[in-house]
């Protein structure tokens, strides 16, 4: 259940609007389901003898507004309160008597009008479809004074949770105030009828977000969003520095045919321009050091490099939000980049997956904790690395790196979930989990061939070296061990360590390892977590028809060039790709 707020200034005009047909003719049935008296004229059922709407309605708009002409020059300029309460789409159809107990409940927890108090405000619930109901009342209370109303919207929220709990509807996660705004109906009406999939305000969002995904300045920040086709104002100050900034879609105009700007802190809190400014000052990605695994091996794509190096900097992200640490908030900033990096630039079979993945965790990225010492340079400099390689294919050493990736993505989103969820952060909880269930199925999709020909080949191997690894997996996990009629559990496994062990690497060894990297509990599938943990850390192809490829003990692997400090940077690629085209982007999921 879901409370909107506005103010207005006209009590007729909002009757008017309630009662009329509505801007589609969606407005059914009008009618009263709850009054400040219960004796309030219903323009939408009136049963006197010479029943005129427009007479009952001029009635109805002068009752509730004659302590308002009493409180003269002391009524608030301001004076209509306007409360619409919208219900879950899968909720049961609420009756009459159970929206005015709603209504009641909502001006007695915001204080406009108190159980028992008879100087209460005068308001009116009306009813104009099956799963919502607009609440008008005007600020004036009986003594002529206003009311106390501090944190409206906060008080309406909670009392929603509790109807919600009462009545057995769906209950919805409280927030805290750092969502980003949602669309208005004007917006919504104006993006149907355009035929755009979904909002300018909801387009322009996730562009600027993908703008800012590994951006090393501002100026890089600002070209990315014009190469992405956005129009783009700035606002400077007398000396030349800029102030803040407003993006447009191109052909998205107002009644006068000018631009709709929105400007960053309108898309969402963290988007503004102060909040871009000091997240590219906390992380310049250029000076991240890379992980241990630097992935610079030759013979493999920039693409598949630039997933490799961002799986193990996942990893280290992971880590630090299962610490439990304030500090940890910076990570899931840097983990809306990667998520945001990985999704532009991945093949069409998990783009749309990932793309959702990262619309759900951007609100996992938002809360009121603040990290006094962040450091993101790291995991800004992978998404940084991901885009500068471009995109990746579907196929091959691609593929199988974009799986490695969204396998471990998928454990960093269920840390992040635990992390807010100690936090009471519902909404983020939330967002996390929803972001994992995505990454899940994008890793399954990118996940089935390479996953395939391994278990190929672990089928593939003698009888009695297949059996020497199945004793070192049920070893290092006794719990995961296969029934003793099959063992097809570990074959792509087996596999990995048959690989590791051909490319000079001591099996348990390298188990134990990648067992003791963390946690195992939250995977889905934990042979699959450390198949992908063992080719990173062995620097085995992702994809096993590499085989052929890999490198043998010993071998050594270029180093990436040094930069003037002599801090190892992420290898530069090939060019970003160009930008997409915003007007074809496919619908929300």
């Amino acid at each position: 259940m879901v409370p909107k707020i506005r103010r207005g200034l006209r009590t007729h005009g909002l009757l008017a609007y309630l009662y009329g047909p509505g801007k589609r003719d969606e407005h059914t049935d009008p009618h009263l389901v709850g009054s400040w008296d219960d004796f309030a004229p219903d323009p939408g059922r009136d049963t006197s003898p010479e029943p005129d709407p427009k007479v009952t309605l001029a009635r109805l708009a002068a009752a509730l507004d004659l302590r308002v002409k009493q409180a003269g020059d002391k009524a608030p300029a301001e004076h209509v309160w306007h409360c619409s309460v919208r219900a879950d789409p899968g909720d049961r159809t609420l009756t009459d008597d159970e929206w005015n107990t709603v209504a009641r409940r909502l001006v007695h927890a915001v204080n406009l009008a108190p159980e028992g108090d008879p100087d209460g405000c005068r308001w009116v619930a009306v009813r104009h479809a099956d799963d919502h109901i607009h609440i008008l009342a005007t600020m004036v209370r009986g003594d002529l004074r206003r009311p106390r109303m501090n944190y409206d919207f906060k008080k309406a929220q909670a009392e929603c949770r509790r109807i919600e709990q009462e009545m057995g509807l769906r209950q919805l996660k409280p927030g805290d105030g750092t969502g980003a705004k949602t669309p208005t109906s004007a917006e919504r009406f104006k993006a149907e009828r355009t035929g755009r999939p979904e909002t300018p305000r909801e387009t322009l969002r996730e562009a600027v977000r993908q703008a800012v995904a590994g951006a090393a300045s501002e100026a890089e920040f600002f070209t990315r969003l014009r190469e992405a086709g956005l129009r783009v104002k700035l606002r400077h100050a007398p000396s030349g520095d800029v102030l803040g900034y407003a993006v447009a879609l191109p052909g998205d105009r107002n009644r006068d045919r000018e631009p709709v700007w929105f400007a960053g802190s309108t898309l969402a809190p963290d988007l503004s321009y102060p909040k871009i400014q000091r997240r590219l000052a906390d992380g310049t990605p250029d000076t991240a050091p890379l992980p241990e695994a630097d992935s610079s091996r030759s013979d493999w794509s920039p693409p598949a490099r630039g997933r490799r190096t961002a799986t193990g900097i996942a990893e280290r992200a992971a880590v630090l939000l299962d610490s439990d640490e304030d500090e940890a908030a910076a990570q899931l900033v840097g983990v809306g980049e990667l998520l945001d990096a990985v999704a532009q630039t991945s093949p069409a079979a998990t783009r749309a997956e990932l793309g959702a993945a990262a619309r759900s965790f951007e609100r996992a990225t938002r809360s009121h904790v603040r990290a006094e010492r962040a450091d993101t340079r790291a995991i800004r400099s992978a998404a940084r690395g991901i885009i500068q390689a471009g995109g990746a294919l579907g196929r091959g050493e691609d593929g199988g790196t974009t799986a490695m990736l969204a396998s471990t993505l998928v454990l960093v989103a269920l840390a992040a979930a635990r992390w807010h969820s100690a936090r009471g952060h519902a909404q983020q909880a939330e967002a996390s989990r929803q972001a994992a269930e995505h990454l899940r199925a994008a890793y399954r999709q990118a996940a089935a061939a390479p996953m395939q020909a391994l278990r190929d080949q672990g089928r593939a191997l003698p009888e009695a070296q297949h059996r020497t690894y199945e004793t070192t997996i049920r070893a290092a996990l006794p719990e995961n061990s296969t029934r003793p009629d099959t063992n097809t559990k570990n074959d792509a496994l087996a596999a990995t360590l048959a690989h590791a062990e051909q490319a000079g690497h001591d099996p348990k060894a390298l188990l134990q390892k990648a067992i003791a990297m963390r946690e195992l509990d939250t995977a889905e599938d934990v042979n699959d977590v450390l198949v992908w943990r063992l080719r990173r850390l062995a620097q085995l192809p992702a994809y096993p028809g590499e085989a052929a490829r890999r490198p043998q003990a010993g071998t050594s692997r270029a180093k990436p060039p040094a930069n003037r400090t002599g801090v190892r940077t992420a290898p530069q690629a090939s060019p970003r790709p160009a930008a997409p085209d915003l007007r074809s982007r496919p619908p929300r999921r």
